[in-house]
């Protein structure tokens, strides 16, 4: 029984973070295209505004893979250790499936540019260099959040904490920080092996009763996600854009209405748009609850760097069994 529950986790592990890296790859060649501006999404296409080949992904997913990184390689949550990754993609193509930096958001540039500004790699250097204002809701952070409920599932509310925190390095405001908190819940969810019904009941938690403590309360606008408004809506109601409240929303829609990864993942993708962004989003939730079995074979074997992906997810898993203490105090 042991075996069986270690390997299922190991399966959902390598699922969240593949699951992202092919949305990501899947839905970068329609980005920034309208809904019903392009053909039936079948696989893997390439090109697009980035040029890619098929299986390449963008920024979304190199930054990920920055997080998943520092939290194995620093053996804990070190938030400047994860802005000078972040940095090395900037600069050097680190982590990119390309070589180089591309598809980077104008909050992230912000946030990167404040940082190095006050002391990058010293001591002087502020980790938590995202603005905080309502217009810089991006989806960057919540894009990239997989690594933080894998490495936490265990403790749901710690979980949350550095989700946030891990926002609040280069995307501060409230709507992109509770986002974040509000999906990492989710996922946290999905790896113990919640049902969709259960997920998507009224302001789930891992965490009995979490968001109805007033000091830990989500935002009115994920407070209403978290109350179920995406089972509500039809097609048309999604914009589907870089705004993080309707990223979040359309990729539980898509959750939601779908069966399996496969179909979520063209369904994300057709509603245009951020398409990239959406169907990661959709593609790290939907693979901790499927597992990586459920994503198509010739996606997989087509993903770039798809080796290293899922060495990633198998340090990850091993931080989580080793339980492994934070370096820092949120």
């Amino acid at each position: 029984m042991v075996d069986r529950m270690a390997q299922q986790i190991y399966e959902q592990y390598r699922g969240a973070l593949m699951g992202l890296a092919v949305g990501d790859a899947l839905g970068a060649p329609f980005e920034g295209l309208s809904r019903g501006t392009f053909g039936p999404v079948e696989g893997m296409a390439g090109g697009g505004p980035h040029k890619l080949e098929p299986g390449q992904w963008t920024g979304n997913t190199s930054l990920a893979l920055c997080l998943a990184a520092s939290l194995t390689e620093r053996r804990g949550f070190d938030p400047r250790d994860q802005m000078d990754r972040y940095l090395r993609w900037k600069n050097e193509g680190y982590m990119s499936s390309t070589g180089r930096a591309f598809g980077m958001g104008s909050t992230l540039g912000k946030a990167l540019r404040r940082y190095e500004e006050t002391g990058r790699y010293e001591e002087t250097g502020d980790p938590s260099a995202g603005p905080a204002d309502l217009l810089t809701a991006g989806s960057g952070s919540l894009v990239r959040l997989a690594p933080i409920p894998m490495y936490m599932f265990l403790d749901g509310s710690r979980a949350k904490e550095l989700a946030a925190a891990m926002s609040r390095t280069t995307h501060a405001a409230e709507e992109a920080v509770d986002a974040c908190r509000y999906l990492t819940g989710l996922m946290v969810g999905a790896f113990r092996g919640e049902s969709k019904e259960v997920l998507f009941s009224d302001h789930y938690s891992p965490v009995y009763h979490y968001w109805f403590f007033p000091q830990i309360k989500l935002a009115r606008k994920v407070s209403a996600i978290a109350a179920g408004s995406s089972k509500r809506k039809e097609a048309e109601d999604l914009p589907a854009s870089g705004y993080v409240i309707d990223t979040l929303e359309a990729a539980l829609w898509c959750f939601w209405r779908t069966e399996s990864f496969r179909e979520g993942s063209l369904l994300a993708v057709g509603l245009g748009g951020c398409a990239g962004t959406t169907a990661a989003v959709y593609g790290q939730l939907a693979g901790a609850y499927y597992g990586v079995d459920a994503i198509p074979g010739e996606w997989r074997e087509t993903v770039a760097q798809g080796r290293m992906i899922e060495e990633l997810a198998a340090s990850l898993l091993e931080a989580t069994r080793q339980g492994i203490r934070h370096l820092s105090a949120i």
